[in-house]
């Protein structure tokens, strides 16, 4: 495997550096404070995995990724830097991942693994019992089984609340988001109690009604009950950023407004720019 690291920063060049050679699957691995520079070593000089900082006076490493990619489209970009945020613009070049600053021994050595197998998203707290996946399709498992909901609106409901990431939530709002803007009135209202009791029910019988709070007709989940690929996402955990592939919950319409909200589907479409 070739690998370069392009950061202005020595000390944190020459880290990634010496971790990168230690590892008995680099066969060679080339190190360049400046973009211009590897640029021109690259024109001449295929690469495996390149290591980016982010913020770099000459060019960013956004946008030498780009040009990486035009050489070299299966390379492995692995983003580095000090500023969490700059990760979802980082995403509209599809990197294998991103390291935050300063780094840990471990956590490059995880992506330099992950850069070798190209692995698909895996929970953090791989013995949590209850996951929910949004990534792909909305699905919740519970002791690895995937649980069955009677009712395919009750599962909905509870997508839209993972969606609210704890927020308090009103059965009118609900209401109009998952019946498109349809007229909520009493006969309506009856209906979605329905839909919430077999919910809740469901829940009760899988033994994990704590992930739902329900107080004074307003509804909201408890995100610190269960795993989320989203919520770790958006705490920037480099796994779940890596395994976010353009689909966020795709067997509901309206989830189109929960990425534009937490800010995916701006990284990836490019509309987001780094702000130096």
């Amino acid at each position: 495997m070739i690998a370069i690291c392009v950061d202005d920063e020595v000390n944190t060049l020459e880290y990634i550096l010496d971790r990168c050679r230690e590892h008995p699957q680099m066969d060679l691995v080339q190190g360049f404070t400046g973009a211009m520079e590897a640029l021109k070593w690259l024109k001449d000089n295929p690469v495996d995995i390149a290591f980016l900082d982010i913020d770099m006076p000459d060019m960013d490493g956004i946008t030498l990724a780009a040009k990486i990619k035009e050489l070299y489209p299966n390379a492995a970009i692995v983003f580095l830097t000090a500023y969490k945020q700059f990760a979802y613009d980082a995403m509209a070049v599809r990197p294998s991942g991103y390291l935050l600053k300063p780094l840990t021994r471990q956590a490059l050595v995880e992506e330099v693994e992950y850069a070798m197998t190209r692995g698909q998203y895996e929970p953090r707290n791989r013995g949590a019992r209850i996951i929910i996946n949004t990534f792909g399709n909305f699905d919740v498992f519970i002791d690895g089984e995937s649980l069955a909901f009677p009712r395919s609106k009750s599962k909905e409901v509870l997508a839209y609340l993972v969606d609210q990431q704890g927020r308090g939530v009103r059965r009118a709002e609900i209401y109009d988001v998952l019946w498109d803007g349809e007229v909520y009135g009493h006969k309506q209202q009856k209906y979605l109690d329905v839909i919430i009791r077999s919910l809740r029910d469901t829940l009760k019988q899988a033994g994990i009604s704590q992930i739902l709070e329900m107080k004074k007709g307003v509804l909201k989940i408890i995100p610190e009950t269960f795993d989320c690929d989203l919520y770790r996402f958006i705490q920037g955990d480099p796994v779940a950023v890596r395994a976010y592939q353009g689909k966020y919950m795709s067997n509901y319409s309206w989830a189109e407004f929960g990425e534009d909200r937490v800010g995916i589907s701006a990284a990836l479409a490019g509309r987001g720019r780094l702000n130096k």
